[in-house]
């Protein structure tokens, strides 16, 4: 950091509502040094049993993590964590939440001891400036972040924080705020979008979930989904809701779809775009990933 923007830093902390320390400020910025860019993921996480199983989608991500460069830390928008408001995560060590049920004891046993980042969190909510970032010391690691994380990171040695989706807000917000921590891919932050791009559990057939198979609006939707992806073409995906059936039916409910404009969102000219794990699974989910850069 140069002079210029240390002095403006120093100015916007107390606009900020920040009781920072000169030394706070330090430990800050000097945890944050560059490794080159990061790249930004979106990673279908389809069943929680993916936490614990053995198939193509985990082995994926299990190969992605010996492929990436080692990030200094991770920063995860789950679609599990939706809040009134935005918020991320500030504990030192955030607990491994198992927030569903009906599953095998085997996978409440697991834990994800990962630890936290007090100080990512301070520097997500310093870079953000179109609303309010609150800390939260109280939720954790929903399923969405570390059943996939735990794969790329089976060792659980790299600081997670979450940022919260804010329930109240339309998808344009979204993306537009995405935008506003990009600045963390350039200091060895690992972005990652958890979700899955088509999630209609009403429609699941639960009995096949090992297999691929998905109706003909899950294909068509997901098709329609990619060619956008591929294309640049954001402002279609924003507008998800003036799709068409597919889409409607494709994303009856939106939490497991924002995470997708967050990964987009983070695009920057000429990154390359790679799909995989693209196939539909239950009839109406999809395990379609993306990797950005």
């Amino acid at each position: 950091m140069d002079r210029k923007q240390f002095v403006k830093s120093m100015a916007l902390l107390p606009l900020l509502g920040f009781s920072m320390t000169l030394k706070d400020l330090n430990k800050m910025t000097s945890s944050m040094n560059s490794t080159g860019k990061m790249p930004v993921l979106f990673l279908g996480h389809g069943s929680p049993m993916n936490a614990i199983e053995e198939n193509e989608f985990v082995a994926s991500f299990r190969q992605l993590g010996k492929e990436l460069i080692r990030p200094n830390a991770i920063l995860c928008i789950s679609a599990h964590w939706e809040t009134n408001g935005t918020y991320v995560t500030a504990m030192q060590n955030p607990r491994t939440i198992h927030d569903f049920g009906g599953f095998p004891q085997a996978l409440f046993d697991v834990q994800y001891p990962a630890p936290g980042s007090p100080e990512l969190a301070k520097e997500t909510k310093h870079i953000i400036n179109s609303t309010h970032v609150g800390f939260d010391d109280k939720w954790g690691l929903d399923h969405g972040a570390w059943s996939v994380i735990k794969h790329l990171y089976p060792n659980a040695d790299i600081p997670v924080i979450q940022m919260s989706i804010d329930y109240t807000k339309p998808s344009k917000y979204h993306y537009e705020l995405a935008k506003e921590i990009n600045s963390l891919r350039h200091k060895g932050v690992l972005i990652i979008g958890s979700g899955n791009m088509v999630h209609n559990l009403r429609k699941v057939e639960w009995n096949r979930l090992n297999e691929e198979f998905g109706y003909s609006w899950t294909i068509e939707a997901n098709e329609k989904m990619k060619r956008f992806i591929l294309n640049g073409d954001h402002q279609s995906l924003i507008d998800y809701k003036s799709q068409g059936k597919a889409f409607d039916l494709a994303i009856p409910t939106p939490e497991h779809y924002m995470p997708l404009l967050y990964t987009l969102a983070l695009k920057e000219e000429n990154e390359t775009i790679e799909l995989f794990n693209d196939k539909p699974v239950g009839g109406a989910l999809t395990m379609t990933s993306v990797k950005i850069g």
